[in-house]
């Protein structure tokens, strides 16, 4: 009975993690179109606020909190590029977003994506994981 329990939780965090990733990719995405550049650098902040939310909810903090939070970090970062890649088709093409990302389809959008990642891209999306990964290791503190 606690093994299925234990198995249910750790689903449970690992759906959780990924659509936390995914939103955080959408906000970071909106704010890119807002200040119409590239931000690499809000993976540091979109990192540590994962691993804020993956630490207070996965018990006890540690090496599976330190990956649910650096595997979402990397899923927005991920899902950012493909967000702007499906941004930039759909208003080359005149088409709506989700009209054009369901045309274009996951292997174009990643393709986009890849091609247009710098290695400032790379550095800060791997800088956000090590924070995030660094943040959900730690235990929280006693107050």
């Amino acid at each position: 009975m606690s093994s299925v329990r234990t198995v249910s939780l750790s689903v449970f965090a690992l759906f959780s993690a990924a659509m936390l990733g995914l939103a955080a990719g959408a906000v970071w995405m909106v704010a890119t179109l807002y200040l119409r550049q590239p931000l690499p650098w809000l993976a540091l902040p979109v990192g540590a606020l994962l691993a804020w939310i993956v630490r207070a909810c996965v018990r006890p903090a540690g090496i599976g909190a330190a990956l649910l939070a650096a595997c979402g970090t990397l899923l927005a970062a991920l899902y950012v590029n493909m967000l702007i890649a499906g941004v930039l088709i759909a208003g080359n093409m005149g088409m709506g977003l989700i009209d054009a990302m369901h045309t274009a389809g996951f292997g174009m959008l990643w393709q986009l994506a890849r091609m247009a990642l710098s290695p400032a891209d790379l550095g800060c999306a791997v800088l956000g994981m090590l924070l995030a990964a660094w943040l959900a290791w730690r235990k929280p503190r006693r107050r």
